[in-house]
């Protein structure tokens, strides 16, 4: 019996929703949709787990993109802090 750990990155797991960045223009298309500042946006840090493959900098705004089988597809967005 072999007692090796399978490590899986979490940003490769079939489960993982669709995170990306906004452009500075897209970013600032959704604050006025919304008529929202970026702090008032729900926080992730820019340690996340599920964002260790972009290279993110506190500020920029987040995409994710989720699937469900009930709604198809949701959006939320996310505002990155120091963490």
């Amino acid at each position: 019996m072999s007692s090796e750990k399978k490590i899986i990155k979490i940003t490769n797991h079939v489960y993982q929703p669709k995170h990306e960045i906004l452009s500075k223009e897209l970013a600032e298309e959704v604050l006025r949709k919304f008529n929202a500042k970026p702090s008032q946006l729900p926080y992730i840090t820019k340690t996340d787990k599920g964002i260790e493959d972009l290279e993110v900098r506190p500020g920029d705004i987040i995409k994710i993109t989720r699937r469900s089988p009930t709604a198809g597809e949701s959006v939320y967005y996310r505002y990155v802090v120091e963490g």
